[in-house]
C-alpha cells in the first residue's frame, strides 16, 4: 500500500473511545446512559476499581436515549455507574483449519481453556444469505453411511433437512452415526442447549474419536443466557461459511433449532416484544429464515445442514416445527412409537420426506424406494386385521407380499450405532429386497 493511501486509510480511522455508564439492571436486561452505538454491537462493562473484571454485552434495543444490553455471561457485581464502552464493531470469531478438531464455546474460545492457534482468520457471526442466482442447483449425492437415509430419504449434497423428534427418540443418536459415517470434508456440530451432562457424552459416545477428528464442535449448554445459546448457533454456521468459502463441502448438525427460537422468544419478551404464536414473538419467525437460509450451497462449496427439531408432546404441527419444515428441503420425522419397538434410528419413512432424492439418484433408485414405500404402508393399514387374526391370507396379493417381506423391510431399516453402510452397498439391499416382491 502506497504512502498516500495509508495517510488516507490513517484519517478515517475513529481514535475516540465512547463511554457510558449503567443506569439501570431488570433481569437480564441492562440499561445504559451511553456509548453511542448500533443494534448488534458488543459493548464492554467495566466492573469493580481495582482489578478490572470485563463482561461483554451486545446492544439489543434502545429505550429513549438509553441502550438496552444484554451480556453475553451472567449480571452478577454490576452495579449502577459501572464504565460501559462501545466498540461500534459486531460479535466476531477467529477461524482456521486449527479449530478442528477442537471443541468451543459460542465466542470461539475452546471450552478446556487452551489458547486459540495461531494463524486463524477473524470473521463476524452475523452474514447475509448467499444471492439465490449465485446457489448451484443440488446435483451430487451426500452419503452419510446410514442405509435407510441413503436408500430411502437420500441427501443431497448442499441440502437443508430436519430431524423432528420429541425428547428420547435417538437423534442425538442418529447425529452421532451421520457425523461418523458421512462423506463430507468436515463437521461443523452445534451443540444448543443441551444439557451440560449429555456434552461430553455426545462427544464421547455418540460422536467418537474417529468424529472429533473430523469435526468442530460449537456448545452452548442450557445454563447459560439466552445470548449465549443464539450465538452458539450463528457461531457454527460462521465456521461452516468459511470452510464452504474455501471449497469445501461441510456438513452442518445442530441440536437443536427448537432451543434457538427458545433463547430468541427469552430475548424479544425481555426487550418489550409482544407475544405472538404460542408466546413466540415476531422475531423469531423472523431469524428462523435468516439463520437457515445461510446454509446450502454456493459458488464456492457446500453446507450439507442437519437441524433437530423438538416437539412439545410429539406435535409436528406446533409453530417452530411447522415454520422450520416450510423452510427446509426435506424432513425425517422420529417416531416414539418406533423406538418404543427397539427400532433405531426410530424414523417414520411414511412420515418424512427427501425434497431434492428424485434430482440425485437413478430412476431405478427411485423405483426401488417407491415400492419399499408402498409395501410398508400397506402392511401398516392392515396391521391389526394380521395381528388379531383376522386377515385371511390369499385374500390379497400385495398385502401377502407385504407380510413375507415385512421381516426383510425390518432388517433393512434397523442398523446398529456402530455399523457403517456405503452407498452402494444401501441400494444393492433395496433392489434385492423389492426385487423379491415383484
Amino acid at each position: 500500500m502506497k504512502a498516500a493511501e495509508l495517510l488516507s486509510e490513517i484519517d478515517t480511522i475513529d481514535s475516540f473511545k465512547r463511554y457510558g455508564r449503567v443506569k439501570k439492571v431488570v433481569g437480564l436486561m441492562i440499561e445504559s446512559q451511553g456509548p453511542e452505538s448500533s443494534i448488534g454491537d458488543v459493548c464492554k462493562i467495566y466492573i469493580g476499581t481495582k482489578n478490572k473484571r470485563v463482561i461483554k454485552a451486545e446492544v439489543v434495543g434502545f429505550n429513549d436515549e438509553s441502550i438496552i444490553l444484554m451480556p453475553y455471561t451472567t449480571v452478577h457485581d454490576i452495579s449502577p455507574g459501572c464504565f460501559v464502552e462501545g466498540t461500534s464493531e459486531p460479535l466476531a470469531i477467529k477461524v482456521g483449519a486449527g479449530l478442528i478438531g477442537k471443541i468451543v464455546d459460542s465466542l470461539g474460545d475452546p471450552l478446556d481453556g487452551s489458547p486459540l492457534p495461531k494463524g486463524l482468520k477473524q470473521v463476524p457471526i452475523d452474514q447475509d444469505p448467499p444471492n439465490p442466482l449465485k446457489r448451484p442447483p443440488i446435483s451430487t449425492l451426500m452419503e452419510v453411511g446410514v442405509r435407510l437415509i441413503d436408500g430411502l430419504l437420500s441427501v443431497g449434497t448442499g441440502q437443508r433437512l430436519g430431524i423432528f423428534a420429541g425428547s428420547g427418540v435417538g437423534k442425538s443418536t442418529l447425529l452421532g452415526m451421520i457425523a461418523r459415517n458421512t462423506k463430507a470434508d468436515l463437521n461443523v456440530i452445534a451443540l444448543i442447549g443441551e444439557r451440560g451432562r449429555e456434552v461430553r457424552e455426545f462427544i464421547e459416545r455418540d460422536l467418537g474419536p474417529e468424529g472429533l477428528k473430523r469435526s468442530i464442535v460449537v456448545v452452548a449448554t442450557s445454563d447459560q443466557p439466552a445470548l449465549m445459546r443464539i450465538k452458539g448457533a450463528y457461531t457454527a454456521t460462521a465456521i461452516a461459511e468459511y470452510f464452504r468459502d474455501k471449497g469445501l463441502n461441510v456438513m452442518l448438525m445442530m441440536d437443536s433449532v427448537t432451543r434457538v427460537a427458545m433463547a430468541q422468544r427469552e430475548i424479544g419478551l425481555a426487550v418489550g416484544e409482544p407475544p405472538t404464536t404460542k408466546g413466540y414473538t415476531p422475531s423469531v419467525f423472523a431469524t428462523l429464515p435468516k439463520l437457515l437460509e445461510r446454509t446450502g450451497t454456493n459458488e464456492y462449496g457446500s453446507i450439507t445442514a442437519f437441524y433437530t427439531v423438538l416437539v412439545d408432546g410429539d406435535d409436528m404441527n406446533e409453530p417452530i416445527a411447522d415454520t422450520v419444515r416450510g423452510i427446509l428441503d426435506g424432513h425425517f420425522v422420529m417416531d416414539r412409537e418406533l423406538a418404543n419397538k427397539g427400532q433405531y434410528p426410530a424414523v417414520n419413512i411414511l412420515k418424512s420426506i427427501s425434497r431434492v432424492m428424485n434430482h440425485i439418484v437413478s430412476k431405478e433408485h427411485i423405483r426401488a424406494a417407491e415400492r419399499l414405500r408402498d409395501l410398508l404402508s400397506t402392511y401398516m393399514n392392515s396391521e391389526d386385521l394380521i395381528n388379531i387374526g383376522a386377515y385371511k391370507k390369499g385374500s390379497s396379493k400385495e398385502i401377502d407380499t407385504a407380510i413375507t417381506l415385512y421381516p426383510s423391510i425390518l432388517s433393512y431399516i434397523k442398523q446398529g450405532t456402530d455399523e457403517k453402510v456405503s452407498m452402494e452397498d444401501s441400494f444393492h439391499s433395496l433392489r434385492s429386497l423389492v426385487g423379491a416382491g415383484d
